[in-house]
């Protein structure tokens, strides 16, 4: 087998749910080794969000936490109490990256902040993850999901080309905000970890989530402090196009030119409407935009979405798919490519999940392993890596330690 890019890099992982699992998924998808740390008993969060296979909630059946936590080893260990402190302190001895997204200072309290185990281990990266980061005057806030997206402003342009200005804010779907702070995590882990090959020294990452969802918003947010123009979710480039449905699905026509107009029109076959004196050009067509809007209705409903697509590829109109996750799946594109991939799992049998969205020539992704079971691999870490006895693991677990 081929090495990975991160091989020989180990990572602690002290998270739940989406943004933290995500970050260090990234890094287990590359090769390091990640041991994922859950409660015992409840496990992560995730596990109890679905979608459950055959729609059947199950704390092992999470689509959810095993697209999250493949290739990762799992162990369960309660750190608030005094001997699960002290079982940390010895994994964190021996790792070099820790990613947790405990409150602020709440690892300080237990005696596990970053300036002990940085006395610990010289060269751990410790990257934490909070709604506002570790400092500030919210510091102390909670957030969810919910929360996290709208706090960056991206929910007051979402959606965007929208033709009811007048709709409430919606964050994007499901949890997308969250994986993009655990891309943005990941990418400032691995920063640090460069750092830390280089010169032996780690240091604690801040990461604040409204900070790194503001980062999705740059465009936006530049229009007020420097034209003092602020975006809503009726804001658009153009003036007709925009968010509009076919035969099968929907489609998004981005008229910005004359010249995309005109493609549009010969992708239309050149219809006679199109030439009419109050349609002739961008004024004339946004004064007139409900006529033209129906008008390219009634032309896109006799088409299908590929049809449109394909078509505005070849005379280089800019019309985008809404792709469903069955239009991707069945995609001739991905499958070329080998993007989805079947990973076999104890409980869930054979699950077809995407793979990574980058190729490297030597060191290629693959499958090591399914997302873990609740404590599946206490007695590889515990017994044969930290030297517990198989007995010290009964008490242990017995205790609620493990």
């Amino acid at each position: 087998m081929n090495d990975t890019a991160l091989a020989h890099v180990k990572v602690l992982e002290l998270c739940s749910m989406v943004a933290g699992p995500y970050c260090t998924k990234l890094m287990a998808d590359l090769g390091a080794e990640v041991i994922k740390i859950e409660e015992p008993g409840t496990g992560d969060e995730a596990r109890g969000r679905g979608p459950f296979l055959n729609d059947t909630p199950h704390h092992e059946r999470s689509g959810l936490f095993f697209y999250l936590n493949t290739n990762k080893l799992g162990i369960t260990l309660n750190v608030d109490s005094a001997q699960g402190r002290d079982l940390f302190r010895r994994l964190v001895g021996e790792t070099d990256i820790l990613v947790e997204d405990r409150p602020p200072k709440a690892l300080d309290s237990a005696g596990l902040g970053y300036e002990i185990l940085a006395e610990i281990n010289p060269r751990l990266v410790m990257t934490s993850i909070t709604p506002f980061g570790q400092n500030g005057p919210y510091k102390d806030y909670k957030a969810y999901p919910l929360n996290s997206f709208h706090s960056c402003g991206e929910g007051y342009v979402t959606p965007g080309h929208n033709p009811f200005p007048d709709r409430a804010p919606l964050k994007q779907g499901r949890f997308v905000g969250e994986y993009e702070v655990g891309i943005q995590s990941a990418l400032a882990t691995l920063g640090a970890l460069y750092y830390q090959r280089a010169t032996g020294k780690g240091q604690h990452i801040d990461i604040s989530k409204q900070e790194a969802l503001i980062g999705i918003s740059t465009a936006e947010l530049s229009f007020y402090p420097n034209l003092g123009f602020i975006p809503t979710r009726g804001t658009r480039g153009y003036t007709v196009g925009g968010i509009m449905p076919c035969k099968d699905g929907f489609v998004e026509i981005c008229l910005y030119s004359e010249q995309d107009w005109e493609g549009l029109v010969k992708l239309m076959g050149d219809p006679e409407w199109a030439h009419d004196e109050k349609y002739k050009d961008i004024p004339s067509r946004a004064g007139n935009s409900s006529e033209v809007q129906q008008l390219l209705t009634d032309w896109l409903m006799q088409h299908t979405m590929e049809e449109i697509y394909q078509g505005g590829q070849k005379l280089r109109v800019p019309i985008g798919a809404y792709y469903s996750p069955r239009d991707l799946l069945g995609s001739r594109h991905l499958k070329s490519r080998g993007f989805f991939a079947d990973v076999d799992h104890p409980q869930m049998g054979t699950v077809t999940c995407p793979t990574a969205p980058y190729r490297f020539s030597r060191t290629p992704w693959h499958a090591e392993r399914a997302a873990p079971l609740i404590g599946e691999h206490n007695e590889a870490i515990y017994h044969e890596r930290l030297g517990y006895s198989k007995q010290d693991l009964v008490t242990m677990t017995g205790q609620g330690i493990i």
